[in-house]
């Protein structure tokens, strides 16, 4: 049995070989590099982060709320609505949806049917062309790994604060004047990731290992 397992791996084992020898080199340098950043760094500068911030003049949920209460439907026209932040020239993550995508958002199935939905909806709707609208998407989003950074860097465990908030509004608009407004979001994300992974640097050889005995077991 034994003989066969050996003849079987050294006539299809090429490839797994070169993978496992690719993998151990992996770790060789891993432990390498993580020296030399001990010596030339600090314990937490070595542990990486992450930051999604969207490029607005809002610098917190409540001003982007205050800014959005501000509007006021059937009154707010197109040019004080730019006034508050929802420029399409300089604002990012402002995307511009037809009547057809309002009616997709609201009504996503046969089940809700127009009457249901909000009289102004229903009136942007049935204006077709005349009707349009802003859909408004914040994000910002910090992530910092955090915890020792030897069982990090090797990938036993992974440990990441995630903070920052999301925003999201929706305007419509027919004849250039606001006709329905909604927001939704989440002011204040604060939670916590953990990964572990009892093999670490080696999962990945482990992964082969196990890659080369189904060959084996199949053969």
């Amino acid at each position: 049995m034994m003989l066969m397992i050996k003849n079987v791996v050294c006539k299809y084992g090429v490839g797994q070989r070169q993978n496992m020898k690719v993998a151990a080199n992996k770790i060789i340098l891993s432990i390498s590099l993580l020296v030399f950043l001990f010596i030339n760094t600090g314990c937490q500068s070595m542990l990486p982060s992450e930051t999604k911030h969207s490029q607005i003049k809002w610098q917190t949920y409540h001003d982007a709320q205050v800014e959005f209460d501000k509007i006021i439907p059937n009154q707010t026209t197109l040019e004080q609505l730019k006034s508050m932040g929802y420029n399409l020239t300089n604002t990012p993550n402002i995307k511009v949806l037809t009547y057809l995508d309002v009616v997709n958002i609201f009504m996503p199935n046969a089940s809700i049917t127009l009457d249901e939905v909000h009289p102004e909806v229903k009136k942007c709707i049935q204006a077709k062309d005349k009707c349009h609208a802003y859909e408004l998407n914040i994000d910002v989003i910090s992530k910092q790994r955090f915890g020792n950074p030897v069982s990090d860097i090797f990938g036993f465990r992974k440990n990441t604060k995630i903070t920052g908030w999301k925003f999201r509004a929706l305007i419509l608009m027919r004849d250039d004047v606001v006709v329905y407004k909604l927001c939704s979001g989440d002011p204040s994300i604060n939670t916590t990731e953990k990964k572990k992974n009892p093999l670490g640097p080696f999962q990945e050889l482990d992964n082969l290992l196990g890659s080369t005995v189904k060959s084996v077991t199949k053969f």
